[in-house]
């Protein structure tokens, strides 16, 4: 057996690992977690630079959260409880509630504002979002142009998870704010009023788990704005230990940065200057498409797998390694390609032009007989040929070809009546009808 030139270490080095001769498409990911890595290592500063596009639209948000911070702790220092004059100056005879009282308005000025920031920074979200689904599905990424592509595709369906977000994060800071300060103002029913506030904040929480789902889907499908929240929904509680796993795999680097202290605060920073956003939306965006391609995929005739390689693929008319096989577009094509792939030119004897038959030539000027004459002459071509499809239609390749295509009419037939009974065992919520 011939072997393999062997090449030393310079030339292995220069001409690198798709050049040599153990190079195989095998090498590429074949999951999730490995695509994630090789997204990570081989394009690292295209995610740098997508994370600055979106921190540019965040700017407005860390302004109100920054103002924010610095006018309660202004107010803590200069307010009637931190003078150093008795109670303070001016004179407050009660300061029960005064610093609950504060809060409660500053929060009710910030979250307002935090609103428009957040619709703001939905162009970051929609166009980031775009650009790491691209790497993912391992397309070509112009960061730039991307950037603006997905903005002009995504913005209306994330502009509307961040509105349910925003909303809903100021009106449950607002009641949890008003809570506080009537409870500190020794309100009756206190008990109630403390409950109230953890409801809003559980909601809260559960808001973040569906706008993130909702912003995923915005990327993926096409659907009107109700259908987007339901599915949202769907995928949340139907995926929910996994859900909140990936989401804080995603979103611990803001969490260091907004709960954290002294040198794990800096770091935090850093990381959201440099990596964060690219970072959380490739966790969450590489999380989504393997719920997809579980979950969606499948019942929508969509392949499965985008951006992976499939070493296991299983190749064939009978192939069901992809559950997209078992769908009703692909069993549609499966339909048409039966109808259409039995050729009367195949399937059946045809005599070969070998004989002295002849069709009659009617002469310039002809008359009755002449016609006559054309037609016998057809017919007994027509009979000939006949004749020798009787003959022949036993023939070995005209039987093989034909058993060939009832196995697989039986075939399609056997697993359309499966698919009806498998839609009667379960049945599955609606969920999305069209890929972006």
């Amino acid at each position: 057996m011939a072997r393999g030139e062997r090449k030393g270490f310079v030339a292995r080095w220069l001409e690198g690992k798709e050049r040599s001769e153990e190079y195989a498409r095998s090498t590429l990911p074949t999951n999730r977690f490995g695509l994630f890595w090789d997204i990570l290592k081989g394009r690292f500063w295209r995610l740098i630079i997508t994370n600055l596009l979106v921190l540019v639209t965040f700017l407005p948000l860390i302004a109100v959260l920054v103002f924010r911070w610095l006018m309660i702790g202004s107010q803590g220092l200069a307010g009637p409880f931190g003078g150093g004059l008795g109670v303070g100056y001016p004179a407050i005879p009660n300061i029960l509630g005064a610093a609950e009282e504060m809060v409660f308005g500053t929060d009710l000025l910030f979250f307002g504002l935090l609103i428009p920031a957040m619709v703001i920074a939905g162009l970051g979200i929609s166009g980031g979002m775009y650009i790491i689904r691209n790497m993912l599905w391992t397309e070509g990424i112009f960061v730039a142009n991307d950037f603006a592509r997905g903005i002009k595709r995504n913005y209306w369906n994330v502009l509307e998870a961040v509105l349910i977000f925003s909303v809903l994060l100021f009106l449950a800071k607002t009641t949890g704010n008003l809570a506080d300060w009537l409870v500190a103002r020794g309100a009756p029913n206190a008990g109630w009023m403390i409950a109230s506030k953890v409801i809003g904040y559980i909601f809260v929480a559960l808001s973040i788990l569906i706008c993130l789902w909702m912003i995923s889907l915005g990327v993926n499908y096409k659907q009107g704005p109700w259908q987007f929240f339901r599915n949202a929904v769907v995928m949340t509680f139907g995926t929910f230990p996994q859900t909140i796993f990936f989401a804080a795999c995603a979103l611990w680097p803001f969490f260091l940065t907004i709960f954290a202290s002294g040198i794990l605060m800096a770091i935090g920073l850093g990381l959201m200057v440099f990596l964060s956003f690219a970072y959380a939306m490739l966790v969450w965006m590489d999380y989504c498409q393997w719920a997809f391609d579980r979950f969606v995929n499948p019942n929508i005739g969509v392949a499965t797998g985008r951006g992976l390689y499939d070493k296991n693929k299983i190749k064939g008319p009978n192939a069901k390694g992809d559950p997209a096989m078992e769908s009703e577009a692909m069993l549609e094509y499966k339909r048409r390609i039966v109808a259409l792939g039995k050729s009367k030119l195949v399937c059946r004897p045809i005599k070969p032009i070998d004989d002295d038959l002849e069709i009659y030539q009617l002469p310039e000027s002809f008359s009755r007989e002449d016609l006559q004459k054309l037609r016998a002459s057809k017919q007994k071509v027509v009979d000939d040929v006949e004749a020798y499809a009787e003959e022949h239609k036993d023939d070995e390749q005209f039987v093989e070809y034909n058993r060939q295509f009832e196995e697989q009419e039986k075939a399609l037939k056997s697993q359309e009546e499966d698919g009806k009974k498998k839609k009667k065992k379960v049945k599955r919520p609606e969920m999305l009808n069209k890929r972006r």
